[in-house]
C-alpha cells in the first residue's frame, strides 16, 4: 500500500543540506508579506543588473529547477532516474510576444525533442500554446471575433507550428504535453489539441490537452472528446489537473460581470477532478492519462480505482506527474511502488526563468495546506535523521 507519510522514502534523494534549504525556502513562501516583498526586491534586482543571479541560483532556482540548459538538467534527471521517477524538461521562459521569437520557440521545442529521444528516463515533451503565437490570437479565435487577413496569416502560422511539433514527436516515438491557457484563450487551444489528435494519435497517444477540472464545464468536453474520438477514430491523450489560473480568472469574471467559469469552492474542484480521473480510467485502453496532481487524496483515488479495474500499476498509458521541488513524498513513494510517475523539471536562464519561479511562489502561498504540509514532512524527516 502507497504511504504518502514515508518521508524516508520522499525525501531519499536529498542529503542534509539540501533538505535544510528546502525547509528554509517553504518557511519563506508561507509567509505572503515576504513574498511579496522578495517578488519586489528580486524584480529591482534584475532589472538594475545588480549581481543576485548566483544567490538566486543557489536558493529557490537551484531547489525548483533543473538548470540553464538541457545539459545542465541531465544530473538531476539521472539521479531521479536512479530512483524510478522520470522527468520532462519543460523549458520556462515566457512572455515572449514578436514572430520571431514564437519561431525560435518552435526551433527550441524541436531541440528539446531531439535531446530527449537520445536519453532515457524523458518519456514526455512539454509546450505552452502562447509560446507559439500571440495571446491576442487565441483570444479572438475562441471569442469567435473576425480576423483580419494579416491576423489569418499569423494563426496559420500558429496552426503550422501545432504541425511542425506533433508530428515530429510522432516521428521521434515521444508523448507530446500541451499546457492549459486562461479561459478566455482555451478554446482556441483546445481546438487546436483536437485537430492535432486527430491527425497524430491514430495509431496511439501523442498528443496530450490540459483539462483543468477547476472548471465546472470541463467535465462536459470531457465526454464531448471521447465522442469525437470514437466517431473520428482516434486515441484522447489528457492531462487532468486542477488548474492554474484561479485567482486571475475569478477577478476577470467580476471585473466583466459574466459567470466564472471556476468552480464554487475546492469541494466542487474535487469533486470534479475525481470524476474526470475515473471517467478516463474506466475507458483506459482507448486514452490516456496525465495526472497532474499535488494532492494525495485525489492521487489515492486514483490508486483505488486502478485496483478495482484491475489496472496495473505501471499501465503504459497512465502516468502521475508533480513539479520538481514540491510533493517529493507522492513522487517517490509511487515510484516505489511500480507506479508511472515524472517530474516537470524547469529550466533555462535565472533571469528568463524568474517569472516563473515568481508564479509558483505566489500559487504556494494561495494554496491552503500546500506549504504547510512541506513543511511538516521536512520537519518530520529532519527529526528522523537526527534520531539515527
Amino acid at each position: 500500500m502507497v504511504n504518502f507519510d514515508n518521508t524516508a522514502i520522499a525525501f531519499q534523494m536529498k542529503n542534509d543540506a539540501a533538505l535544510d534549504r528546502a525547509y528554509f525556502l517553504f518557511k519563506l513562501i508561507s509567509n505572503e508579506p515576504l513574498v511579496k516583498i522578495g517578488t519586489a526586491a528580486t524584480n529591482f534586482a534584475l532589472n538594475a543588473q545588480l549581481p543576485v543571479e548566483g544567490l538566486i541560483r543557489a536558493t529557490v532556482f537551484d531547489h525548483f529547477c533543473g538548470g540553464v540548459s538541457e545539459e545542465d538538467c541531465l544530473q538531476i534527471i539521472k539521479e531521479l532516474g536512479s530512483y524510478g521517477v522520470q522527468s520532462i524538461l519543460d523549458y520556462s521562459v515566457e512572455g515572449k510576444v514578436e514572430e520571431n521569437q514564437f519561431d525560435l520557440a518552435v526551433e527550441k521545442n524541436l531541440e528539446i525533442l531531439s535531446f530527449i529521444k537520445s536519453r532515457e528516463k524523458i518519456p514526455f515533451a512539454v509546450f505552452k500554446p502562447t509560446a507559439l503565437g500571440s495571446s491576442d490570437l487565441f483570444f479572438k479565435v475562441s471569442e469567435g471575433i473576425e480576423l483580419n487577413e494579416s491576423e489569418k496569416n499569423a494563426y496559420s502560422r500558429i496552426v503550422e507550428r501545432y504541425h511542425t511539433l506533433c508530428s515530429k514527436a510522432k516521428e521521434l516515438n515521444l508523448k507530446l504535453l500541451v499546457d492549459a491557457e486562461e479561459s478566455w484563450l482555451q478554446k482556441a487551444a483546445d481546438d487546436l489539441c483536437l485537430e492535432m489528435m486527430k491527425v497524430y494519435n491514430t495509431e496511439q497517444p501523442i498528443v496530450y490537452n490540459t483539462y483543468q477540472m477547476y472548471r465546472w464545464d470541463k467535465m462536459k468536453d470531457l465526454e464531448e472528446l471521447f465522442d469525437l474520438a470514437n466517431q473520428f477514430s482516434f486515441f484522447p491523450g489528457i492531462k487532468l489537473v486542477r488548474g492554474a489560473y484561479m485567482e486571475k480568472e475569478r477577478k476577470r469574471a467580476n471585473e466583466k460581470g459574466y459567470t466564472s467559469p471556476i468552480c464554487k469552492n475546492k469541494q466542487e474542484t474535487d469533486i470534479n477532478f475525481d470524476k474526470g480521473a475515473k471517467f478516463i480510467l474506466n475507458q483506459i485502453e482507448k486514452a490516456s492519462i496525465f495526472i497532474g496532481s499535488h494532492n494525495e487524496q485525489s492521487t489515492l483515488l486514483v490508486i483505488k480505482y486502478m485496483e478495482e479495474y484491475n489496472i496495473p500499476s505501471d499501465h503504459r498509458h497512465i502516468w502521475f506527474g508533480q513539479l520538481y521541488g514540491m510533493s517529493d513524498h507522492i513522487s517517490f513513494n509511487l515510484a516505489k511502488h511500480g507506479y508511472n510517475v515524472s517530474k516537470y523539471i524547469p529550466y533555462g536562464p535565472v533571469k528568463d526563468v524568474m517569472p516563473y519561479l515568481i508564479r509558483r511562489a505566489e500559487e504556494n502561498t494561495s494554496v491552503a495546506g500546500q506549504t504547510n504540509r512541506e513543511l511538516e514532512l521536512i520537519k518530520r524527516e529532519r527529526s528522523r535523521r537526527k534520531l539515527l
